[in-house]
């Protein structure tokens, strides 16, 4: 038991150091102070678990507690304030770095879910939710449309991981196999929507390109 807590606190401290670089970045890149830029590591790295032990009755959250959280967040704050340029040049690798924090995040929050005592697919959902948390908070606000709102897999992918978390539970497999299978199978979704592409079906005409072809419509009219 005592192995399988460390192996979880492993994974979520080392998701919210990468999922904190990312928010680092992008407050960076909307030239934010460094008050600023401390604020949107710590959130986007920890308000998807502290969402979640909120939501199953572990308060007060993890996050807030255990000084390791914020320790990370502010440590990657400040390598991406100083050392900006460095990052930047590793923005591919980063973009893989989340990925591995998403993984991360799902299957530590669907994981904890069942611990407490949620069903199946609840757990699963809040593991979804524990990866997508914090990067939705930093989107909102940064004034953006939540990036997994948009078609690339981003949400599905951290879906597909807890799901293998749960079924792997409800079988009696061990979290260890199941966990590992979920994060590898959620960055091979992230891996091929960065590298190829991939993404969800789309409406070939939105409302506003319509109401655009509308107005064009009625000028040609005149």
């Amino acid at each position: 038991m005592i192995a399988i807590e460390t192996f979880v606190r492993i994974l979520d401290l080392g998701g919210t150091f990468v999922f904190a670089i990312s928010g680092a970045v992008a407050a960076v890149n909307r030239r934010l102070d460094i008050f600023g830029i401390l604020v949107l590591s710590f959130v986007t790295g920890n308000f998807g678990g502290i969402t979640r032990d909120v939501l199953i009755g572990a308060i007060p959250p993890a996050a807030l507690t255990d000084w390791r959280y914020l320790l990370v967040s502010v440590l990657a704050g400040l390598i991406t304030f100083f050392w900006y340029a460095g990052v930047d040049k590793l923005r591919s690798p980063v973009l893989l770095f989340d990925a591995v924090g998403l993984s991360f995040f799902a299957v530590v929050g669907a994981q904890k879910a069942l611990v407490f005592g949620l069903n199946p697919v609840m757990s699963a959902l809040l593991g979804m939710l524990t990866g997508i948390g914090g990067g939705m908070t930093r989107d909102v606000l940064l004034a953006e449309i939540p990036q997994v709102l948009r078609s690339d897999l981003y949400a599905v992918a951290a879906l597909t991981a807890a799901t293998f978390v749960v079924t792997g539970h409800v079988l009696g497999l061990s979290y260890g196999v199941s966990a590992l299978a979920g994060a590898a199978v959620c960055f091979g979704l992230r891996f091929m929507a960065i590298t190829r592409g991939w993404h969800l079906p789309i409406a070939h005409l939105s409302a506003q390109r319509r109401a655009e072809r509308d107005n064009s419509d009625d000028d040609r009219r005149r």
